[in-house]
């Protein structure tokens, strides 16, 4: 397979760093004490250990980071099974809830676990709260007969309650689901189905933009021909439920207890049930929070990441409680009620780690946030997921927020993967859009078609990792299919990626999003990318339509930036900052310019769509359930 990279010129790629931690950062960083406490002299060595020798290295986690357990577990993995099936942590016995709110209750019970803000204000809430309520509802859930393994759902905006339910299922041993509170009836009900949820904890109405929200009318019509027997609502019965409940214990679960369900978020079809568990998912989620992220007790964590998403339950869920830290959570969009209310909240709670989607970080440039307004000086760490940033977000991101003192912590991983497989970290030089290099534990590589290792190809995983799903919750079949049947006992993500010169790795879009040009293919986030370079072009979206001739051709659809005049001459320009940064053979057929581009409500670009809309296929047969403007299709 022979994929082209986008060139120096469009910025992706130099030769020099941009960024170089301090040798303090290095030293105090948690990831660099791990390294001086194994004699582990570079992020390289790290890497090559951890990945050469996977059991050494998860169980040297699970002592560093102070992991506790009922009984310890006999050994650390066993794949006798087949690699896809490998269990973790062998009869291990524990509680994700020990690890996240109760050893914190004992020892630190004024320490604030969350912040809860909107545009109202803000609530604070220690850890000794957070048992009381969490203990109190998880009291509550057994006495309606809620059982261990029963399938809990919740639907509810990213309230105080919503982190409730979270933990009251993980205490009791239910199994939480969390679905977004922005889904329509026919995705709320299609994840009841498949989940077999019993109970549904949900609200009447939720509140964004300053407008109420009903979530009733949606929930009404989901639960209708489902196994939900009982609804416990915010706005309704649950402070009776709670009134004259007593505290529950928590329960002894086997490591590999099922903890809880989340579903992808559907952009290609039919949502995917993963399934992670108690063991497992503890250990990783304390890993990437302390280790990527660089995480300490002191921490104030701002990850805007809504907790139906993976995001938010590795880092804001799980991962911020067990380090001890306190995470700040805010329930309504990242630029209201003002553009710069995301740094309004940095600058008042004193935030120290900072995430961000790069559509988040690209609309503040679109609005033009004066962040010369603002020091940041309590920011030491940023963070940005969720899709590929481009060379101006990324420097933008940098040099405005992070004022060029905080490492960029850029990654990439998946639902189904329990967090990140790539990650930049905390003591590793950076260059613009990198994805650093393999997590520790994650045994990354790059293959071609043929399973041979290259610098540019095929991401895979060669290893198992604790937070593997277990399985997809609708067959066997689609998940050995899905990622098990390109390359015997190697995982198969469907990334593209390139190990650069500078030896950094870089995201090079999906496998499936390859345009071929006469016999040239291009990876459709080089195209963008080479777009966006223009300094009108906010976002762009480039797909292929069927040409006689050549097989495929390009076709861009683009947002500008304000201020710029949207004619002929900038659509011209634009096509010709693409064959400069490419090559001819890339030059986009036609160059549209509209309004906004769909995304979901992660803010990821949905490229299926508008392929769907320029070759002629139905919208209707798509899944537009995770879509959150529907309507921008009409321009497309």
């Amino acid at each position: 397979m022979q994929l082209l990279s986008v060139s120096s010129k469009v910025g992706l790629l130099t030769e020099r760093f941009i960024f170089v931690p301090s040798a303090d950062q290095v030293s105090k960083s948690n990831i660099g004490r791990f390294m001086n406490k194994y004699g582990i002299s570079n992020w390289q060595q790290l890497v090559d250990k951890a990945n050469s020798n996977i059991e050494w290295y998860w169980d040297a986690v699970n002592e560093d980071l102070g992991i506790e357990w009922f009984k310890k577990y006999d050994k650390t993995y066993d794949s006798r099974e087949g690699i896809p099936w490998t269990k973790w942590f062998l009869n291990g016995k524990c509680n994700i809830v020990v690890n996240a709110i109760d050893r914190h209750a004992k020892k630190q019970p004024d320490k604030v676990a969350y912040i809860f803000a909107d545009e109202q204000g803000s609530r604070k809430i220690t850890y000794h709260e957070l048992y009381e309520q969490v203990s109190r509802l998880a009291d509550a859930l057994v006495t309606a007969g809620v059982k261990k393994g029963d399938v809990i759902a919740i639907y509810l905006p990213m309230i105080p309650e919503a982190f409730y339910a979270i933990f009251a299922c993980s205490k009791i041993g239910a199994v939480h689901t969390t679905i977004f509170s922005g889904f329509s009836t026919h995705a709320l009900h299609s994840r009841l189905v498949d989940s077999k949820a019993r109970l549904l904890i949900t609200t009447d109405t939720a509140r964004r933009r300053g407008k109420d929200i009903d979530l009733a009318s949606q929930w009404q019509k989901a639960v209708q021909c489902t196994n939900v027997s009982r609804i416990v609502t915010v706005s309704g019965n649950y402070r009776d439920l709670v009134k004259n409940a007593g505290r529950a214990k928590t329960e002894w679960m086997d490591s590999e207890d099922p903890l809880f369900i989340l579903y992808t978020s559907g952009t290609t079809g039919h949502p995917k049930g993963t399934l992670q568990v108690h063991g497992g998912f503890t250990i990783v989620a304390a890993q990437q929070a302390a280790y990527l992220i660089d995480m300490k007790p002191e921490d104030v964590l701002f990850w805007y990441a809504d907790i139906g998403w993976i995001t938010g339950q590795v880092w804001v869920v799980y991962g911020s409680p067990i380090i001890g830290g306190t995470a700040l959570v805010y329930n309504d969009a990242i630029d209201y009620p003002t553009t710069d209310a995301w740094c309004r909240m940095i600058e008042d709670h004193k935030v120290s780690i900072f995430g961000a989607a790069p559509t988040a970080i690209r609309l503040s440039m679109k609005n033009n946030i004066q962040t010369n307004r603002y020091d940041f000086q309590s920011l030491r760490v940023l963070a940005a997921t969720g899709e590929p940033i481009n060379f101006k977000a990324w420097s933008w991101y940098l040099e405005n927020v992070g004022k060029g003192r905080c490492p960029l912590i850029n990654l990439s991983g998946g639902t189904e993967i329990g967090g990140a497989i790539l990650s930049a970290l905390p003591v590793m030089p950076l260059n613009p859009c990198t994805v650093g290099c393999p997590v520790p534990g994650f045994d990354a590589d790059v293959f071609d078609d043929a399973g041979n290792r290259v610098t540019q190809g095929y991401l895979v995983i060669k290893k198992p990792w604790p937070s593997m799903t277990r399985g997809l919750f609708d067959g066997h079949n689609r998940f050995l299919d899905t990622y098990w049947s390109k390359y015997k006992d190697v995982w198969y993500h469907g990334d593209l990626v390139l190990i650069n010169s500078d030896g950094l790795w870089y995201m090079q879009g999906r496998a499936d999003d390859v345009i071929k040009v006469a016999g040239h293919r291009i990876g459709t986030a080089e195209v963008e990318a080479a777009a966006a370079s223009h300094p009108a072009v906010t976002e762009a979206i480039a797909v292929g339509r069927p040409d006689e001739l050549k097989g495929e051709a390009i076709v861009m659809f683009i947002v500008v930036k304000d201020g710029y005049k949207a004619d002929s001459i900038l659509v011209d320009e634009i096509v010709a900052q693409v064959e400069e940064s490419i090559g001819r053979f890339a030059r986009p057929q036609e160059v549209k310019i509209v309004s906004e581009l769909p995304k979901t409500r992660t803010g990821k670009l949905v490229r299926r769509l508008v392929k769907a809309k320029i070759t002629g296929g139905n919208i209707a047969d798509q899944d537009l359930s995770t879509v959150e403007n529907p309507w921008s299709l009409e321009s497309i």
